[in-house]
């Protein structure tokens, strides 16, 4: 008993050992570590010199002092023990802790994840803060490559030199907040007596700085936009309501309310990625349901939007379900378009118009265009979902609040710009080809418009296609399948495809053809130019009938002997018939082989 007892003396007391290199070791029993179960000793390492025994029992000393007030670690445990456990009793949404997890996984275990809790202090703290404010990668400062892939790899032009960028001051605030959140729970356990992150000062909160697009720019957005109407439709709800690109993917045909005097969309779910289980739908971000008034625009928009649904649906054979998504990729409305997706796409677009902005910045759009209206940022705040009684919307858009324009009530529908009318497909491909197959089948539709593939011709082949352009076999054939939606080629037999002639179409009403004056013409006054081959050879006018193809061959006819060409050449030649008034040809008669 005598031996056990002093034994327990021993360990009350702390011990100091000598180490090889002459330094020494004190260590102080503490109690048992709730984390590992086993025995806890403070220790602490006092270097050799002629008054380390001195200083080894004033450390002693020390550490006995602590245990005694309970000031001491109770636990060896690191800050990755310390982040697993906080992380896992975790009490915020998926997302939030997908986050958590990925600046753990990034930036704080790297640095600080085999740090014991209780050696975390201010100063380290600052310091792990400036470095990550010098360099998001904390580089060694050496010249050093980023190579494309981490495996190992024959280094090109992708692999370039290292250059330093700084992690952003928002995303230094959240590892703060991580470690802060943490920390807190471990006093509360009373794994420590101090929390460090008290003394630890993160950086400042960025202010905020709004960047809408401009007047011009949503202009140019929305027209882009409109290239496809189901796509226009939802660029313009969300420049309009500024709604976020969840919800906008989570709107069902059921919450869209167009009566007259009850315009509205009732917010009630959110798409959402969750760890696991993927894209699906959950709670708005503030978990409070809200209804968006409209404006009279919106409405037309969100009714034809409607519309198409229900069209595609019947075209297919059912009904467009009343609860369908109303932004949806399937024809009957069962499956929501994901943000990402709409991410991408908004971006790919605004990247082709040379527009910096992002998806995100149409609530911005949205909340200034209402603010410098006159509107009341509570209500503003309502629309955009933000908490604080609009608070939140005070601090984000004080640039836009004025005492001048408080009061005034324009609203939003006069900022916005002109919703584009609907164009035909294939008009804009011509004029403004995106794609390398769309650029061929382009030119392809110019040389039978300029005669150089008259009608009737066998049409190019695709390996012709392919090796003239230099494209893949695949983008030649493609680029013949869109000319024969068109309407331009037209199979014959198996394997062939022949040019389709034009066809006379009237892009203006015509007036009723002119009876017989007293010098026996007839017809109508039409102003003319004839082209061989797309150069301009005679521009004349003439009484004639646009609707009858033999007096506009015999006009032809003449105007081809007029310069100087023979009977047997009129194919190479077409004619732009016009009205005297109007600018725009009412259209083009190309003479075929066979007429006459």
């Amino acid at each position: 008993m005598a031996r056990g007892s002093a034994a327990g003396q021993s360990r009350a007391r702390g011990s100091i050992e000598p180490l090889p290199s002459g330094a020494l070791r004190v260590s102080v029993y503490a109690g048992i570590d709730p984390v590992t179960g086993k025995r806890h000793y403070l220790k602490e390492i006092v270097k050799a010199g002629p008054k380390a025994q001195r200083e080894a029992e004033a450390a002693r000393n020390r550490l006995l002092s602590q245990v005694a007030e309970k000031r001491n670690p109770r636990t060896s445990a690191t800050v990755d023990q310390l982040l697993e456990r906080y992380l896992d009793q975790f009490a915020g949404s998926p997302n939030t802790l997908e986050l958590y997890r990925t600046h753990v996984r990034n930036h704080i275990s790297p640095c600080l994840g085999h740090v014991r809790i209780g050696q975390l202090d201010a100063e380290t703290l600052d310091s792990f803060y400036g470095e990550l404010r010098r360099c998001r990668r904390r580089c060694s400062r050496r010249r050093e490559i980023d190579h494309r892939v981490a495996e190992p790899h024959e280094c090109d032009d992708r692999c370039v030199r290292h250059q330093c960028k700084p992690l952003a001051p928002t995303t230094i605030r959240h590892i703060h907040f991580i470690l802060s959140g943490a920390y807190k729970r471990a006093v509360r356990w009373r794994w420590l007596s101090v929390n460090p992150m008290a003394q630890a000062e993160p950086p400042p909160a960025p202010k905020p700085n709004p960047q809408p697009p401009t007047a011009a720019q949503a202009a140019r957005i929305v027209k882009e936009s409109w290239r496809d109407p189901d796509w226009g439709a939802l660029v313009w709800t969300a420049m309009t309501t500024g709604v976020r690109r969840g919800e906008m993917c989570a709107i069902r045909v059921s919450s869209v309310d167009l009566d007259e005097g009850r315009e509205t969309i009732w917010l009630r779910w959110a798409i959402r990625r969750e760890p696991g289980a993927g894209w699906l739908e959950a709670d708005l971000k503030t978990h409070q349901q809200r209804r968006i008034a409209l404006d009279a625009e919106t409405v037309l928009v969100l009714r034809q939007q409607i519309e198409r649904c229900r069209v595609r649906a019947e075209a297919l054979g059912f009904e467009f379900p009343a609860d369908g998504f109303l932004f949806s990729g399937s024809a009957d409305g069962s499956t929501f378009l994901t943000p990402d997706s709409v991410t991408q796409r908004y971006d790919r677009m605004v990247t082709r118009l040379g527009v910096e902005t992002t998806i995100h910045k149409l609530r911005h759009y949205s909340a200034t265009e209402l603010i410098a209206g006159g509107v009341d940022p509570r209500t503003v705040a309502g629309r955009l979902g933000h908490g604080g009684g609009g608070t939140t919307t005070l601090k984000a858009y004080s640039a836009w609040v004025s005492e001048a324009d408080q009061r005034a009530a324009k609203g939003l529908g006069a900022g916005m710009p002109e919703r584009p009318a609907e164009q035909d497909e294939a008009d804009l491909i011509k004029a403004e080809p995106r794609y390398p197959y769309q650029a061929i089948a382009a030119t392809v539709a110019r040389q039978v418009a300029d005669g150089t593939l008259p009608p009737g011709a066998p049409a190019p082949t695709a390996a012709e296609l392919a090796t003239r352009h230099g494209v893949s076999l695949a983008t030649a054939k493609r680029s013949l399948v869109l000319l024969t939606e068109w309407g331009t080629l037209a199979r014959h037999g198996r394997n062939e495809l022949r040019v389709v002639g034009p066809v006379l179409v009237a892009s203006v009403p015509l007036e009723p053809v002119a009876p017989p004056t007293e010098d026996g013409q007839t017809g109508m006054l039409l102003a003319l130019t004839v082209r061989r081959r797309g150069t301009e050879v005679a521009r004349f006018s003439t009484f004639a009938d646009p609707a009858s193809s033999s007096e506009l061959h015999e006009v032809l006819a003449a105007a081809v002997a007029r310069a100087g060409g023979e009977p047997e050449e009129i194919t190479d030649y077409e004619m732009d018939v016009r009205l005297p008034a109007v600018p725009a040809p009412i259209l083009t008669f190309v003479a075929s082989s066979r007429t006459g």
